[in-house]
C-alpha cells in the first residue's frame, strides 16, 4: 500500500507527461554554421524559431535535455496576460505613460496567443474559461479594486469585475477568500499537449533541434558567434537566449539577472463530475493574493484537481512536497482530506528582480527571459517579438524590451537568499489585513 495521501500508483513525475510523453529525439550531426542559434526549447525558442524559419532563416535550437523538458511540460497551464506587478505598482515606478504601455502589452500578448492557437489550429485542449484570483484579505481585495478601476480609466482596458465575499463560492468552493476578480479573457491548457504540437510545426517548418546538447560558451566570432556545445562548435550570425528558469553558466550575464525558482504541483485521482462541478462552478483558474500563493485548477479533462505551490522555504524531494501541497489543497477544499495524490512534480520558474518579462539585445546577444511564474502567454509572445527584432520587422516593438535588467551585487545566479525572502512572505501572509 502506498504512503498516504499517496496513491498506489503515484508517479514522481509531471500528469501531463500521461498525454504527451517526453519525445525522444535521435542526436543530430551538429552543423557547422547557421542564420540563427536559439539556446532553449520552450515556449519562448520555438515561436523565435518558427518565424524565423518562416523566413527563411536556417535555425538550430539547441536543448540541454529533451525538448521541452523544463517548464513548458512541467507548468500549471494557466494563460493569461496579466503581469506581476500591478498597474499602481508600475505607474509609480516608471510613470503613467509607461505603465499603461506595459499593461496593454500584456494585453496584446493575450491577444496574440489566442490568435495564434487558432490560426495554427493547436489541439491543446485549450479551454479560454478566464481566471479568479482571489483575495487572501479585505487590503488585497481593495486594493485589486482599486486598480482594477484605474485601469479602466487611465488605459481604457477592462480587467474584469470584482466579485464580494458573499459570492466567491459562485466561482470556487472555498471560503478563505475575502472576495476576488474574475479575469475572463485566457484560461488553461494542456502545456505538454500544446509543446508538443507547437515543436510538430517548428520541426515542419525545417529547424534543426539539436537535444541533450548543453550550451558551454557563447563568444564572439567576426561578425557572429561561436556556439560551443558539449557536442562540438556551431557559427551563427544571431544567437537567441531563451533559458528561463534553466539559464545555464554559458550566459551568465543573463544568468546573475534571474532567480530560478521551484514550483511544486500534484494532481489528484479523478473525482466525480458532481465534485468538480461544485469545486469549480465555472472550471476557472484559480490563484490568490498572497506573497507565497497558491495556484489551481481542474485539470483539461475537468476530472483532477492540479495544484500548485511553493512547498518549502527550501528545495525538496517531490514525495515531501506532495504532503505539503496535499495539506494546502485540503486547507482549500476541506472535504478532499481523504482524495489520492496520483502525480507530484516540480520544475523552476525564473523571476526577475523586478518582477517583469525582458526582452531585448545585450551584449550582442537576443533574449527573451523572465516569466515570473505566467510563462504560457508571455514566452510565447515575447519568442515571436524576438524573431521579429532579428529579422528587422517593424512587428518587433514592444514595451518590454528596453527595460532595465536588474540584479544585486555578486548575484551569480544561485538564490542562496530564497529561504529568508520566504519566510519574510509567509510572514507578510500571516499578518495581512
Amino acid at each position: 500500500m502506498a504512503e498516504a495521501p499517496f496513491a498506489d500508483d503515484w508517479k514522481a513525475t509531471p500528469y501531463w507527461w500521461e498525454a504527451a510523453p517526453r519525445p525522444e529525439f535521435v542526436p543530430i550531426p551538429l552543423p557547422q554554421a547557421v542564420d540563427v542559434a536559439v539556446v532553449g526549447s520552450g515556449y519562448a525558442g520555438m515561436a523565435a524559431a518558427l518565424y524565423l524559419a518562416r523566413a527563411g532563416r536556417d535555425v538550430l535550437i539547441l536543448e540541454a535535455s529533451d525538448p521541452g523538458h523544463g517548464a513548458s511540460s512541467r507548468s500549471g497551464g494557466m494563460a493569461g496576460g496579466g503581469l506581476k506587478l500591478g498597474y499602481g505598482e508600475l505607474k509609480a515606478k516608471f510613470g503613467q505613460a509607461k505603465a499603461a504601455a506595459l499593461v496593454r502589452e500584456g494585453d496584446n500578448a493575450m491577444t496574440f496567443f489566442d490568435e495564434f492557437i487558432a490560426s495554427e489550429q493547436i489541439q491543446c485542449q485549450y479551454q479560454k474559461v478566464g481566471r479568479f484570483v482571489g483575495a487572501h484579505a479585505p487590503s488585497h481585495y481593495d486594493a485589486m479594486a482599486r486598480d482594477a478601476d484605474l485601469v479602466k480609466k487611465e488605459v481604457g482596458l477592462d480587467t474584469g469585475h470584482m466579485i464580494p465575499k458573499s459570492d466567491v463560492a459562485n466561482e470556487v468552493a472555498t471560503d478563505i477568500y475575502h472576495g476576488g476578480k474574475v479575469t475572463p479573457s485566457g484560461g488553461g491548457l494542456h502545456p505538454a499537449v500544446y509543446h508538443q504540437e507547437f515543436l510538430d510545426r517548428v520541426m515542419a517548418a525545417g529547424v534543426k533541434l539539436a537535444a541533450m546538447t548543453p550550451v558551454e560558451r557563447i563568444s564572439r566570432d567576426g561578425d557572429g558567434f561561436a556556439v560551443k556545445t558539449s557536442r562540438g562548435t556551431v557559427k551563427a550570425k544571431e544567437v537567441a537566449v531563451m533559458t528561463n528558469g534553466y539559464t545555464p553558466r554559458a550566459t551568465q550575464q543573463f544568468r546573475r539577472r534571474l532567480v530560478p525558482v521551484g514550483s511544486y504541483i500534484i494532481a489528484t485521482e479523478e473525482l466525480p463530475d458532481d465534485t468538480m462541478n461544485r469545486l469549480f462552478p465555472n472550471h476557472r483558474m484559480i490563484a490568490d493574493t498572497k506573497k507565497i500563493l497558491y495556484y489551481y485548477r481542474p485539470s483539461p479533462d475537468r476530472k483532477r484537481v492540479i495544484f500548485g505551490g511553493r512547498a518549502k522555504t527550501r528545495d525538496v524531494e517531490t514525495r515531501e512536497s506532495g504532503k505539503v501541497l496535499h495539506d494546502f489543497m485540503t486547507g482549500v477544499f476541506p472535504e478532499l482530506k481523504d482524495v489520492k495524490v496520483t502525480h507530484s512534480w516540480t520544475g523552476n520558474v525564473a523571476f526577475a528582480f523586478d518582477k517583469l518579462p525582458h526582452t531585448g539585445v545585450k551584449d550582442g546577444l537576443h533574449f527573451a527571459l523572465a516569466c515570473n511564474g505566467s510563462g504560457v502567454v508571455k514566452q510565447t509572445y515575447l519568442g515571436y517579438k524576438t524573431a521579429q527584432r532579428i529579422l528587422g520587422t517593424p512587428e518587433a516593438e514592444c514595451a518590454f524590451e528596453g527595460l532595465a535588467f536588474p540584479t544585486i551585487p555578486l548575484y551569480d545566479g544561485n538564490p542562496w537568499f530564497l529561504p529568508i525572502v520566504q519566510r519574510y512572505y509567509q510572514y507578510r501572509d500571516r499578518v495581512a489585513r
